[in-house]
């Protein structure tokens, strides 16, 4: 949650002025040899269309991360590949973006994208050549021009309006970069892969690390699937949630790594990619807040609030949202009041003006005059009960929680609600001092360490060891080597 902004029910990002761009026509690919007819834009145009959406990708997803270094490695990497590509005098611009979700996508016009948080999960440089490659192969085959072209835009200011209106909110941890990538088809995201191992082996890496990477990204989803109380279910949770699934892709990109060859001496270059993101921010950053436990802690807008045992706090760019039991959730942000003079007034006149709402009560929270009421809301999973807190922020601004659930749960959770927005306080300088982030941090094996003992010191306690496993790539029932370096968590 990264800054305090208006979030109505139903805000979707401006639409691209693409209409004047439109070409249906049927046209080959040079690339990709492919003759369909498609209403695919003017290749001129494609790097306005990326330049025009360009910042409003960095305001949606996290931002660019700031680290000089890390991003001129990117830039480094990336335009090494696209020196490899069909026509390598396109322009490109590679951005790391501060986001902890394992995420990567591309815009017409070169402008390629990879969040911090899948950096974390690749074990090379290799592997990052891979995701790399592949989103450049999108852009080369013109996938993200042929998908602009037809409407399908990014829309990543209306995943909060997914969460109020009843989306399952586990699908609110893929963070809104998802649905600037939605609608690639199966072969589309096949012939990426292809076009990436082609362009990663050009430019002299190993193409079957990307197959490599693509299997960690599996057990990552995995992961995250466990993470949220849903084992079974990691394809909400898989990159990109895109066609072929990730385990068909790592086959598929393991057949054509092998045919694509490439001769002796081909680069991995492990340690060195290591070296290049020691010390990189892992998870929540300052500039969102932090998630520590089942406590948010946000020092910038200092605020603290705590939510019940069975909810897993997750941190987006415009909400914080706890995922619970049978699809109950708890949504909080801060906006603005739109003129609204007192709490009771916000709820009925502005946040849900058009809802039919229970009796309106008073509250004190933290000092501060609260309002709350209670409504229903028909959403794929059923009709809903919904709880709505307001609190007066200071000036012209409220925060406010959404509690969700379904009927049946409504009573058992009803204290446990009331208890959660109660917590929401100031911290205390104490509580700000000790807030730092949590940082990757290179360590070599020693005879005798085990992945177990490594797991003992990171400061994540749910499932601690199968998070540095994957962070690692390292099996479970192995151990790694002495003198080699991994990835550990550290908070500083």
């Amino acid at each position: 949650m990264r800054r305090p902004r208006l979030l109505p029910l139903l805000r979707r990002t401006a639409p691209l002025a693409v209409a004047a761009f439109l070409l249906p026509a049927c046209t080959t690919n040079p690339v990709t040899g492919d003759s369909q007819f498609t209403a695919l834009m003017p290749p001129e145009k494609e790097a306005a269309i990326g330049a025009q959406q360009h910042p409003e990708m960095l305001r949606e997803f996290g931002g660019r991360y700031e680290d000089a270094k890390l991003q001129s490695y990117m830039d480094g990497l990336g335009q090494r590949l696209a020196q490899k590509t069909e026509n390598p005098n396109t322009r490109y611009t590679f951005t790391v973006l501060d986001s902890p979700i394992v995420n990567a996508f591309a815009l017409p016009g070169g402008y390629v994208y990879v969040s911090r948080g899948l950096m974390a999960l690749a074990n090379s440089e290799a592997e990052l050549a891979g995701v790399v490659g592949h989103e450049i192969g999108h852009v080369t085959a013109r996938h993200s021009a042929d998908r602009y072209g037809r409407g399908v835009l990014a829309q990543g200011g209306a995943l909060l309006a997914g969460v109020l209106l009843g989306q399952q909110a586990g699908q609110l941890a893929q963070s809104g970069s998802q649905l600037a990538l939605a609608g690639f088809s199966r072969s589309q995201e096949t012939q990426a892969d292809g076009l990436g191992i082609r362009y990663m082996t050009a430019a002299g890496y190993d193409p079957q690390e990307m197959a490599g990477f693509l299997s960690s990204m599996g057990r990552q989803a995995q992961l995250e699937a466990l993470l949220a109380g849903k084992p079974g279910q990691a394809d909400q949770f898989s990159y990109l949630q895109t066609h072929p699934p990730t385990g068909e892709r790592a086959q598929q990109a393991a057949i054509a790594a092998q045919q694509a060859g490439g001769g002796a001496n081909l680069m991995v270059k492990r340690n060195e990619y290591l070296k290049a993101i020691d010390g990189m921010i892992y998870g929540d950053s300052p500039d969102h807040g932090y998630v520590r436990g089942r406590a948010f802690v946000h020092p910038g807008m200092n605020l603290r609030f705590e939510v019940p045992e069975g909810f897993r706090l997750v941190n987006s760019e415009d909400a914080v949202v706890g995922v619970g039991p049978q699809g109950s959730q708890i949504v909080f942000d801060q906006v603005p009041g739109q003129g609204a003079a007192t709490p009771q007034e916000f709820i009925a006149r502005i946040w849900a003006a058009n809802a039919p709402l229970g009796p309106l009560s008073s509250l004190t929270i933290d000092g501060q005059p609260a309002a709350t009421a209670a409504t229903q809301l028909n959403t794929k999973a059923g009709a809903m009960d919904a709880r709505l807190v307001a609190i007066r922020a200071g000036g012209d601004s409220f925060r406010r929680f959404l509690f969700v659930s379904p009927p049946a749960l409504s009573g058992p959770l009803s204290d446990d609600f009331k208890a959660t927005a109660m917590s929401l306080r100031k911290l205390t300088a104490e509580e700000k001092g000790r807030l730092k982030p949590y940082r990757l941090r290179l360590v070599q094996v020693k005879a005798g360490d085990s992945m177990a003992g490594f797991a003992a010191r990171i400061p994540l306690r749910d499932h601690a060891e199968e998070r540095l496993r994957v962070l690692n790539d390292i099996p479970p029932g192995t151990e790694p080597r002495p003198g080699e370096w991994i990835k550990t968590i550290v908070e500083g």
